[in-house]
This record gives C-alpha cells, structure tokens and sequence, in this order.
C-alpha cells in the first residue's frame, strides 16, 4: 500500500454495521451497539405504551424493552416467521439495552464515512431522527439508523415505571 492510499484510509475512516431487512428495504445498525441476536420469544405485554413496544424479556436478569421496526417505522405488519430476531442493542442512556423485532438479519458491511450520504428530509410531519444516511450499494440503498433515537426517552422511562409498578 502506498503512502498516499494509506493516509486516504486514515482520513476515512470506515465503520461496521449490522444490516437487517424490513420486507423489502434494507437497514444498518452500528455493530458495536449490537450485544446479541436472538429468535423470536413471547414477550411480556405491557399497557398504556406507544403500539410499536411489543414488550419485555428477561436478558440475563435484567428488563429489556422490545420494540418491532415495522411499527415504528410504519411498515405494513406481518407474521413472525422463523427468521424474525430480536438484536439486542445497548444504547446510551445510564447503560441500558433494548430488543427491536426485524424480518431476518443480512449481514456485517464495512461502510467508508464518506460513502454515508445524508437521508432527504421529508419534511415536519415524517421523523426521521432516528437516520444517520444512506449507503448505496449494487442491490440498493441501505438506510443507516441511530439506534439511541429509536425510541423515545421519556416514553421509555414510562414504561419502565409502569413495569416496576405493575
């Protein structure tokens, strides 16, 4: 490797992420948020929370709020099938860990900072926080997703609170 090739790579830096699939569409997830991938289990329902939280699980002792992508998104719903998971991803706030339900995982990408392109907006009444950008590739695009804006904080901390009182 040449020097100049070398101080490219060092000047974009690449990162690693998880991709998984929505009917469809293609999503990424940072892979050093990802703590583990399981099949789909029964969920503990819970009452009075947003309907994209499809519940809780017990992870090594500690409560996991469980929301499905589809949902959240607004993505038509459909059957768990035996390729349905829940990725286990630790997110920022005080440590803690929470499940999304996706369709089936695909695989790891190593994406280059400069081949994230910014997501379009789409205006005030979509929310798109939670989308870090976009990353084309030969079989489409992929949207990169911020797993610590999937769900709300303070409906989060209702829940949690709702759990402990229940």
């Amino acid at each position: 490797m040449s020097h100049d090739s070398t101080q490219n790579a060092l000047s974009d830096p690449h990162q690693e992420y998880l991709t998984f699939t929505l009917g469809e569409e293609q999503y990424g997830v940072d892979i050093l948020k990802v703590q583990e991938i399981r099949g789909w289990e029964t969920l503990r329902e819970m009452h009075d929370v947003p309907s994209y939280f499809k519940g809780v699980l017990d992870f090594r002792g500690q409560i996991l709020p469980v929301i499905d992508l589809r949902i959240r998104f607004a993505i038509d719903s459909v059957e768990y099938q035996p390729t349905t998971v829940i990725i286990v991803l630790a997110t920022d706030s005080d440590n803690s860990l929470m499940g999304v339900v996706v369709d089936t995982v695909s695989d790891v990408l190593s994406v280059r900072q400069s081949e994230i392109k910014q997501a379009p907006s789409m205006g005030s009444k979509i929310k798109t926080d939670y989308v870090l950008g976009m990353v084309s590739r030969d079989d489409g695009m992929i949207m990169l997703v911020d797993s610590d804006q999937l769900i709300d904080k303070e409906e989060l901390e209702a829940a949690e609170t709702s759990l402990a009182e229940g």
